[in-house]
């Protein structure tokens, strides 16, 4: 039993084969049915049978399986190859009111994901999100850091207390749904050495945006002994290495998409490195603003994070992703070390990517002075009795260590150039959306 792009070869030109799988497209004439046959894989074939042996009641997405003869036909779609069937085996003849058609609305297609998930583009989105997985875990194996698994229920905040997920945990305690598995990752690196992780994160971010969302893909690393420089090396390295892979593996699927990958065959390192005081600068050279706390406009200032907007603007003209180096410490997560040249600063990078798509990737150093790291907490007000077990590994032998964070749907969402990252997901979380 071969698959459709299998059987599209000149050795079974002429000979008897047979292909399962799902009617995608259907028409019927007096003499002869043509059927489009989608298999499990999302290849399609097409097939041509005498209208008297395929059921009156033959309907799209019904299953089947065709036996015939594979010929050449130019005329034939998908490549000009076609099955001359002489028999057609039902296994299920779906209902008539298959809700997916041509053009639908984006929330009848979310509402019904579990079938609009058929759809060809979804199906080279899930092969390219696929191999991204793979391209990653094999670049970590080969690189020899060590994957563990971190808890995804947890006791405090990594990201935030604001955007936490409570659960009711057995009724009389609580518990949050983990934002990031970096903590766990940083108690490892004392064992062994570089490790790495992916693991879904949740944010309970009140946000509508084009790259947003509730639940993710959450790859992330962490590495003792290493500088800032050797956090960037990783990411950059990772990524071109998944990249260049990629659009080899997966050429077919982003020619369904119609994405140029000739812009993907240039991204190499090193990726350019920018401190945020000069794309601060940048910002305020194009007269770019920002919403102040009474929801006025004004000229975006020192001091200021970067937003979906503002990295737009960094980015839109960019061919390579580009490094932002050195945020202000109020901006970022408690854990992160203040740079000992430029008081107030973070030794804290995030990766954008080009063409406007923005963050993709962050990271930086982490703080690993026990005293130091308490007071931060304290100064965000943090519970420091459930940190209890973190400040320990700065306790006992702490070590200078950072690392990163990559957010999957975020990396294709960009590699694809997909307008909504709710399609760079199989089943989307969002702030109105759980199901199915």
């Amino acid at each position: 039993m071969l698959r459709a792009d299998a059987l599209k070869s000149a050795d079974y030109i002429g000979k008897s084969v047979t292909i399962r799988g799902w009617v995608y497209r259907l028409r019927k004439q007096k003499e002869n049915t043509f059927l489009i046959v989608r298999d499990d894989r999302g290849g399609v074939i097409q097939s041509v049978l005498p209208t008297s042996i395929v059921p009156a009641n033959l309907t799209i997405e019904s299953s089947v399986q065709i036996t015939g003869v594979l010929n050449r036909d130019k005329r034939a779609p998908e490549g000009g190859y076609e099955i001359r069937g002489n028999n057609i085996k039902i296994f299920n003849i779906a209902d008539s009111d298959y809700p997916i058609g041509e053009f639908q609305s984006v929330d009848l297609l979310l509402d019904n994901r579990h079938l609009a998930l058929r759809a060809r583009k979804m199906v080279a989105i899930a092969k390219i999100r696929a191999s991204v997985l793979k391209l990653a875990r094999n670049w970590f194996i080969m690189n020899d850091w060590m994957e563990i698994t971190a808890p995804i229920i947890v006791k405090g905040a990594v990201e935030g207390g604001a955007t936490l997920f409570k659960i009711n945990y057995f009724g009389n305690d609580y518990a949050y749904l983990s934002q990031s598995a970096q903590l766990y990752l940083e108690a490892m690196v004392f064992s062994l050495g570089r490790v790495w992780s992916m693991t879904p994160s949740f944010r309970a971010e009140s946000s509508r945006t084009v790259r947003h969302l509730s639940e993710f893909t959450h790859l992330e690393a962490e590495a003792p002994w290493v500088e800032l420089e050797d956090v960037l090396k990783v990411q950059e390295e990772l990524i071109s290495e998944i990249i260049k892979n990629i659009i080899v593996e997966r050429q077919a699927e982003f020619a369904l998409l119609k994405r140029d990958i000739s812009t993907l065959d240039k991204i190499k390192p090193p990726f350019e490195r920018i401190s945020y005081e000069k794309a601060i600068d940048y910002l305020r050279s194009i007269d770019f603003t920002v919403l102040d706390k009474d929801g006025r406009n004004r000229k975006i200032e020192l001091g200021d994070d970067l937003n979906i907007d503002s990295e737009r603007e960094l980015t839109k003209e960019a061919l390579q992703p580009k490094f932002i180096v050195g945020y202000p410490l109020k901006v970022k997560p408690f854990y992160i070390k203040e740079d000992p040249q430029n008081v107030g600063y973070g030794l804290a990078v995030d990766m954008l990517a080009p063409d406007g798509f923005g963050e993709i990737t962050s990271g930086g150093m982490r703080e690993d002075n026990n005293q130091v790291l308490t007071t931060r907490m304290q100064k965000e007000g943090l519970d420091i009795n459930n940190y209890q077990w973190y400040l320990d590994l700065r306790r006992y032998g702490s070590v200078p260590h950072g690392g990163f964070g990559l957010g999957i749907e975020r990396l294709i969402r960009w590699i694809i150039r997909i307008d909504d990252i709710k399609d760079a997901v199989l089943f989307p979380r969002t702030m109105s959306r759980v199901s199915p």
